[in-house]
């Protein structure tokens, strides 16, 4: 069952991550871009999880551990600058 069900999910995580990139393109201000990408981060940490599941191998887990950690501080860096102007005070 898990094997029907991963490939399909995967293929979802994708389409997502595809209209992602494309509001990051086109989006009409900088708040929906950041937002994108964050969301983008997100698709790409279920890809890797849903890769590593499928595989089987148990490694991949610390990639997306390190991914939405970069995610994380990414949008805030990102987000206080445009509050701010300046990220590092």
């Amino acid at each position: 069952m898990i094997a029907v069900v991963i490939p399909i999910a995967m293929t979802l995580f994708a389409i997502a991550a595809l209209l992602n990139l494309y509001r990051l393109a086109i989006g009409p201000d900088i708040v929906d871009r950041i937002l994108a990408l964050d969301t983008l981060m997100i698709n790409s940490i279920a890809l890797i999880v849903l890769a590593d599941i499928w595989m089987g191998l148990g490694i991949l887990f610390e990639l997306a551990l390190l991914i939405a950690l970069m995610g994380f501080v990414s949008t805030v860096a990102m987000s206080k600058y445009l509050l701010r102007g300046d990220v590092i005070e």
